[in-house]
């Protein structure tokens, strides 16, 4: 097997960069090129390597840079560990597939979530499917704040199995409500910064699904337990035949959901509960 013998430079160069690059597109450029070795024809052909000596150069030097990023990864997720003894073993597989896919990222906030992931699954087993590990690799640093978004409205069940967005209520038609026109109450999620166009894109990325879910039926006097952001949130409903509608995080979603530190929004609980209020009680 062939030592890979490393110069100092080529360390530095694979060095995860932390810090956002500032200056014109040109000057961005060269630096990224120069950052993986793809800046020979930047320079004076009498200074250029020779282009196979580039190619092995460039090769160790993102193979520093993975190995960096893997060990950042797991410094981190050490914080997140528990301390006590567990039967469970690491399963190896899911770890190998873990590294293949989290080796490449170096933006700090994306790597302190993949250690997350991480520790979650050494401490309980089975937390993250690889589905969702692949579905996770493909989300840019644009895509994880808009999901943040979308869990700071996002209401689940005691059992963190079903978390969803309320988006409004109703009630069955009648011949009461249909002269009163008093039927239904919509939720104007844009006012808090997640519009249609954001469902959509997280519906893109498989996070929630497209389509608005409604409840069942709920019976006047029927109570349904919630938690928003670490807040119970007990709905008891006023009117028979009151319906909630919602969209539903898929089942990706509802992993990745864990990663998100509560954030609750006084302002928008607010009003959550005034508009519900005509059909239930907060």
């Amino acid at each position: 097997m062939t030592k890979v013998i490393t110069t100092k430079a080529e360390q530095a160069n694979a060095k995860p960069n932390t810090k956002s690059n500032t200056g014109s597109a040109h000057s961005q450029l060269i630096t990224l090129a120069q950052g993986f070795v793809l800046d020979a024809k930047l320079l004076p052909g009498n200074q250029q390597m020779p282009i196979e000596d580039r190619h092995h150069k460039r090769e160790r030097v993102l193979a520093l840079r993975k190995q960096q990023n893997l060990e950042v990864i797991v410094e981190k997720a050490l914080n997140y560990c528990d301390q006590e003894n567990t039967s469970h073993k690491p399963d190896q597989d899911w770890f190998a597939h873990f590294s293949s896919l989290a080796e490449n990222v170096s933006n700090s906030t994306m790597q302190g979530l993949w250690a997350k992931i991480l520790a979650s699954e050494l401490n309980k087993p089975g937390s993250f499917s690889l589905k969702t590990l692949r579905t996770f690799r493909l989300l840019s640093i644009q895509d994880a704040k808009l999901f943040a978004k979308a869990c700071a409205l996002a209401v689940r069940d005691n059992q963190k199995k079903n978390w969803r967005i309320i988006t409004g209520c109703y009630q069955q038609a009648n011949l009461i409500n249909f002269i009163t026109g008093n039927r239904q109450q919509c939720l104007d999620l844009s006012q808090f910064g997640l519009s249609y166009t954001d469902i959509l894109t997280l519906a893109d990325n498989h996070l929630l699904f497209e389509q608005e879910t409604e409840s069942g039926c709920f019976a006047k006097g029927q109570q349904s337990h919630f938690i928003y952001n670490g807040q119970s949130l007990t709905l008891t409903t006023k009117k028979n035949n009151s319906i909630l509608s919602f969209y539903k995080f898929t089942p990706t979603g509802t992993e990745l959901a864990q990663l998100i530190n509560d954030n609750p929004d006084s302002d928008f609980i607010s009003y959550l509960k005034k508009q519900l209020n005509s059909h239930f009680n907060c």
